[in-house]
């Protein structure tokens, strides 16, 4: 039997320890929810057998296996769609904290931070925002970039150090700074199993990034956007098939964090206001060019959350590739990307990334500047 209560799981990654939180209850069988912040994630599908438990990852193509004692988990993390993506995996019953206890006088990380982001292998640079909210040695917060956010992170302050971590099923991140001065950092991040960014930071409360309605856009020489694509059943479904009304075009996928956020937020906000003459299209783009695998990814993440909107299959992850599927575009950039279209099928605004819920107050203001859009092309 699996032990209710707090859990404190630790993944093997990189050569470090990446710590994660979550809570097992018993709720119509076992639950089991993971622990970022405020978010709380459930995983509704759990199977144990005498002493292994399996843990399906929700929406994503993602599994924890492992042997299980009263108190102790250990098996492996496991990204079933990618070629030897396998984790250690640890977890104790009991232990609430993430990272070990701070022994050093922790000093200040709060506020808005210019940061920037170093591929150590290509030296591709990202710049990006830091905010983190601080109380004594307890530390919450996240980073936009032109593509997204990594939504809620959690973690520590220890002295000048400062380390953050989340997990959320299907990604796993973990970052490690120190000041360098009063307004300076210097740190590492570190994502699943491959990738690595060196990234430094300048304090600046008015840090802020590109417009992300001005990054992806209509080429020149097109008049507008066309496509057609196989819905769910293989039927083909084009931008035709929505005259005269007004649509949303949510550039997505399945295993991708930002889409997850977005997708809560369109199925919601499409059940309070489809009766106004408004079709959201999820235009899926899946971890792999097989249909019967990407349709059966959608259909899982539609069922499980009553997504009530209607999807096609569009491509594959890849961004080159996924740009070949949408040649009117000057490129795919990021998934997620939203498109709105007017009535008389003309392209009104393109707004790359998505700012979700652990973003604050700048989620606020997406969601006001979405409701803006939406209600101009609907009065």
């Amino acid at each position: 039997m699996l032990k209710p209560g707090l859990w404190r799981g630790v993944l093997e990654v990189q050569n470090n320890e990446l710590p994660l939180n979550f809570e097992v209850v018993q709720e119509n069988g076992v639950k089991i929810y993971l622990l970022n912040a405020e978010e709380r994630i459930e995983l509704d599908e759990i199977k144990i057998e005498g002493d292994s438990i399996f843990i399906p990852m929700h929406i994503f193509d993602a599994d924890i296996k492992a042997a299980i004692t009263e108190d102790r988990m250990v098996g492996t993390w496991t990204k079933n769609y990618e070629d030897d993506y396998v984790i250690s995996f640890e977890a104790v019953h009991g232990a609430s904290f993430r990272f070990p206890p701070a022994q050093n006088e922790p000093k200040n990380f709060n506020g808005s931070w210019e940061v920037t982001f170093v591929h150590h292998e290509d030296q591709d640079t990202t710049e990006a925002v830091g905010i983190f909210s601080q109380k004594g040695s307890s530390v919450t917060g996240t980073f936009l970039t032109p593509t997204g956010d990594y939504r809620y992170l959690e973690g520590t302050v220890d002295g000048d150090e400062m380390k953050l971590s989340t997990f959320d099923g299907g990604h796993a991140f973990l970052f490690k700074t120190k000041l360098t001065s009063a307004d300076r950092l210097s740190g590492d991040f570190w994502s699943g199993k491959r990738w690595h960014e060196t990234w430094t930071a300048v304090k600046n409360e008015h840090a802020a990034l590109p417009n992300a309605d001005s990054l992806t856009f209509i080429k020149d020489g097109y008049n507008g956007l066309a496509f057609t694509f196989p819905d769910l059943e293989g039927k083909p479904v084009s931008l035709e098939d929505y005259k005269g009304k007004v649509v949303i075009l949510a550039i997505f996928g399945t295993w991708c964090p930002n889409c997850m956020d977005e997708t809560k937020f369109l199925k919601k906000w499409y059940e309070e206001n489809r009766h106004r003459g408004v079709e959201i299209l999820g235009l899926a783009y899946e971890a792999k060019d097989d249909f019967e695998y990407a349709r059966d990814r959608v259909l899982k993440m539609k069922e499980k959350w009553d997504v009530q909107y209607d999807f096609v299959i569009a491509g594959t992850k890849d961004k080159e590739e996924a740009a070949k599927t949408l040649p009117m575009l000057n490129h795919v950039l990021a998934f997620p990307t939203t498109i709105f279209v007017d009535r008389d099928g003309e392209v009104r605004r393109i707004h790359t990334g998505f700012t979700g819920p652990g973003t604050g107050h700048y989620y606020d203001q997406f969601v006001k500047e979405f409701n803006e859009t939406a209600d101009g092309l609907l009065e």
